[in-house]
Order: C-alpha cells, then structure tokens, then sequence
C-alpha cells in the first residue's frame, strides 16, 4: 500500500486540529494555520512524517519485532484490534494495566494464571469443582482475557509501541519513555510531541483519521514481513541447493581414487606373465 497522498489526508479530516485554547504550544511546529479558533494541521509535514514511521515500522517487521497497537478511546477500540489482529501483532483496546511495560514479569504471571485456568477446563477439573467455584473461576478468566486476550503471547517487552492519543495513553508513553523502548504516535495539536520518538501530527479524533494513519504502518508491517517471508524462503532454496553437490564431489573423488589405483594394477600384470612363464619353463624341458 502506498502512502496516502495529501487529498486523502485531507478527506480523511487528518488536518482538524483541536481548539486554540486547548494547545500544547510544543505543537506549533506542525499547525498550519487557525481557522474559526480552531487548529489546523500542516498535511505537508503528516505526510512526510508518516514516511518517515511507516519505512522504520516495515525495517522492524522485516527483522521479526514485535510492535504494540495501543488505543483504548472509542473511536479507535475496532479499528485498531482489527488491523493489529491482521498482521499478528499484540494491542492493548481496554484499560491499560499500569505496570505492563515495567512491571512485566508480572504481567506474564497473570498470563500465565488464565493459562491454568484454561488447562483446568480440559482436562476435568472443573467437574470437580462447585458451582459457585466454577462461575468464580470462570468470571476471573473472562476479567484476563478482556485486559490481557491480545498480549498473552506477548513473551517479551515489545520493540515498539503505536500510540493513538499520546495524552490519553500517557502512562504507557511513560512506562515506554522509562525501558527506551520506542514510541510511534499519532499526535494531536493538544498533546506534547517531545515524549514521542516518531511524530505523526494528526487527527486522533476521528475514526476516518485513525483508520487511514493506521492502516498505512500496517501495511508497510504487513510488506515488512512479506519480505522477511521471502528471505527465509530464499536462504533455505540456498542452503539445499548448497547440500546437494556433495554427493556429486564424493564421487569424483572416488573415480580420480579409482584412476590412481589401475595404473598399479596394471604394471602389476606383466610382471605376473613373468613369474607365471618362469614356473612353466621347468615343465617345458
């Protein structure tokens, strides 16, 4: 998918920025004007910054890292999940859980624990068990999946986050700011852009807006992997095709052997003729 041009920019409503009176003025790099009291982003500098994201974002899938979708506004909850879902990377649409990034052997327990609970319906544990333990048990494993469904096969930190409303998610732009993990983020004219590493001033309002910054970095992901697919083909077409002359090379080496050896098999001959007549002059006289 190529990059989208600054009409779909504009049609998307990527350039509505919010009220003057609500800006963080570390954002004036990226407005291009006020109109009506409100902000206007410059789609100029959206469209060169989400080139800039989305070419690091597809080097990253290349390599085989892993990203984090984090979105838990309304407008953005199904957008997200859908198009980090496409591609297999974790997200995080609900409550962020404080300390996922920092605290996270403990999050790999909680993970572990519906794993448990998830083994205990399988093999017939839960037959063992009450009523009232079982819907206990039961609403437990409900409560995990809702915070923890997209990450628990999330087995390390993640290389990066995607962040939809930098001021919303400020506890996980933090946690991410402290471990120097790097941090994507579609920017609003209200929210501060120094605490993000790659800037896409946009709208993060609008569901049109999230949708196409979005869908852009996860298709240049989705080409990422693509080619990281095609490379591993490739190395393995080379591994085999560089297996398969051995046998030949083995049997050269055993005729040139062969070779060596009949020339003494063949000096040998005459001087066997000699002994052979030696023996049999005796008999002739």
């Amino acid at each position: 998918m190529a990059n989208p041009t600054f009409d779909q920019l504009l049609e998307a409503g990527c350039h509505f920025g919010h009220l003057k009176r609500k800006w963080n003025p570390a954002m004036a790099p990226y407005i291009f004007m006020e109109r009506n009291g409100i902000h206007i982003i410059d789609l100029y500098k959206t469209e060169a910054k989400l080139a800039e994201a989305a070419n690091v974002l597809r080097g990253m899938a290349k390599q085989g890292k892993k990203v984090l979708f984090v979105a838990t506004k309304k407008q953005a909850k199904q957008v997200i999940a859908d198009l980090a879902s496409s591609i297999g990377m974790p997200y995080v649409i609900e409550r962020w859980p404080g300390g996922m990034l920092t605290n996270f052997p403990t999050i790999r327990k909680a993970v572990r624990k519906m794993t448990t609970i998830d083994k205990m319906s399988k093999d017939g544990t839960f037959d063992n068990l009450s009523k009232r333990e079982r819907l206990q048990i039961t609403r437990q494993r409900a409560k995990l999946e809702k915070t923890l469904g997209s990450i628990a096969d999330l087995n390390r930190l993640p290389s990066a986050l995607f962040v939809v409303d930098v001021l919303k998610e400020r506890i996980a732009v933090a946690e991410a700011n402290r471990l120097g993990i790097p941090v994507f983020a579609m920017v609003d004219t209200n929210s501060d852009p120094s605490v993000v590493d790659y800037v896409i001033p946009a709208n993060d309002d609008a569901s049109k807006s999230i949708e196409l910054i979005a869908g852009t970095l996860v298709a240049a992901m989705a080409e990422g992997l693509e080619e990281r697919k095609a490379e591993k083909l490739d190395n393995e077409a080379a591994e085999a095709q560089a297996e398969t002359p051995a046998a030949p090379r083995r049997e050269r080496r055993r005729v040139r052997r062969n070779e060596a050896e009949a020339p003494v098999a063949e000096e040998a001959a005459p001087e066997a003729q000699a002994e052979a007549a030696a023996d049999a002059a005796p008999e002739a006289e």
